[in-house]
């Protein structure tokens, strides 16, 4: 048997349209329909599927017991850093108020409420 491939990423959400939008705006990236859902698709084939929860819970971050904890986080490496915290919020992220990356990276918080970081290529 040869290695599995990465096929997709599902991110669960309470407002699928509104996350395909945002991440196709800010990443941009094709936003496109698989499988019946809506999805944005890289250049290269990275697919990010969104799937809308009728319970979702938003994550807390950094970690509090008792709350709902992030299960996974994205880490996009960008050319100009400050530009793209600046395109991120003006499309509805919000910077974490727990920062941890001094000027290496920014942790900002998606319209469901996933961090996710942008990074100094």
């Amino acid at each position: 048997m040869r290695e599995a491939a990465l096929g997709n990423v599902m991110v669960d959400c309470d407002d699928e349209r509104k996350l395909q939008s945002f991440y196709g705006s800010l990443l941009g990236w094709e936003q496109c329909e698989l499988y019946g859902r809506p999805a944005v698709r890289s250049s290269a084939g990275v697919v990010f599927l969104f799937m809308e929860e009728p319970d979702y819970v938003r994550p807390v971050w950094p970690e509090e017991p008792e709350k709902q904890q992030k299960q996974m986080h994205f880490d996009f490496q960008v050319d100009d850093l400050p530009a793209w915290v600046k395109k991120a919020e003006a499309l509805g992220a919000v910077k974490a108020k727990a920062q941890f990356g001094g000027d290496h990276f920014v942790t900002l918080l998606d319209p469901a409420g996933h961090p996710f970081c942008l990074c100094r290529a």
